[in-house]
């Protein structure tokens, strides 16, 4: 094989491996704009057996994702430290807990089916708070395939090109329901089918924003990736059990909920593993 040759296998190996990397940063904000777009679709408002399948579907992906892409792999980088390996995973998820903890206090927000707002005080309209609220859930996601993707790129990690992909493509699945929650009510309290879309869409250009930032930061960050690993874990747990159990559980219909749990568990712990 001559040096030509070669060079070509190089080059497109290098942009096959980019452009890997920029779908799948760009993977959960088309989730999200998918599940935007059923207010262009679906005429009523969401259902409440829907909404409550839906946030407890989202709420396994997130769970398992956490587990599975994040917790493990966290502990598995430090595995030589022995029984001290979890320490790195323990402190990285309290930090992100702490962290998202912090964000829901200082963010002005408002949870579908409450009229009371959440955070600091402000003149922020019903529909902008609404927004801010998904956006938050959003958040640690983004991060969560930034870190993953920094992992892969790493030789220290046992994280595989095809996991991060499999965790982006997890996160895109539960953005599906994320984006309808937040647009079908926006579009049934008066907005246009359009503004619905777009601030429902919207709600998630913060995910591919918090991944590339985690990238660029990416050098500077592999000694503590453990723990970042971590802490994006804790961020999402945060989410789950902060806000999507208590939607998903409150009222009727908290069974639909869990068998939505259950499938959306199942569904990104098999991901990981078959992709991993």
């Amino acid at each position: 094989m001559d040096r030509g040759h070669s060079q070509k296998i190089i080059i497109f190996a290098a942009i096959s491996k980019t452009m890997t990397l920029i779908i799948g940063l760009l993977i959960p904000l088309l989730g999200t704009m998918l599940g935007s777009a059923f207010v262009f679709f679906m005429k009523d408002e969401m259902s409440v057996r829907l909404q409550k399948t839906l946030l407890g579907f989202a709420s396994g992906v997130m769970v398992a994702a956490s587990v599975w892409s994040l917790l493990i792999p966290s502990m598995e980088m430090v595995e030589d430290s022995g029984r001290w390996s979890v320490l790195p995973a323990a402190v990285g998820f309290l930090l992100g807990m702490g962290f998202l903890l912090m964000i829901d206090e200082l963010t002005p927000h408002l949870h579908i089916g409450t009229d009371k707002p959440e955070g600091m005080q402000s003149h922020l309209s019903k529909t902008a708070m609404l927004a801010l609220a998904v956006t938050i859930h959003n958040l640690p996601e983004g991060m969560a395939v930034g870190v993953v993707f920094a992992g892969a790129e790493s030789s220290v990690s046992n994280i595989s090109l095809a996991s991060a992909v499999a965790v982006a493509l997890g996160i895109a699945i539960q953005n599906v329901p994320e984006g309808a929650i937040i647009s079908m009510p926006m579009r049934a309290a008066g907005n246009s089918k359009w503004k619905s879309f777009v601030i429902g869409s919207l709600s998630g250009a913060v995910e591919p924003v918090g991944a590339v930032a985690v990238l660029l930061l990416a050098s500077m960050l592999m000694p503590v990736l453990p723990y970042m690993l971590a802490f994006a874990a804790g961020a999402m747990f945060y989410v789950v059990v902060e806000e999507l159990i208590p939607e998903a559980s409150n009222g009727q219909h908290s069974n639909l909920s869990t068998i939505g749990f259950a499938v959306g568990f199942v569904l990104m712990m098999v991901l990981d593993v078959v992709m991993g």
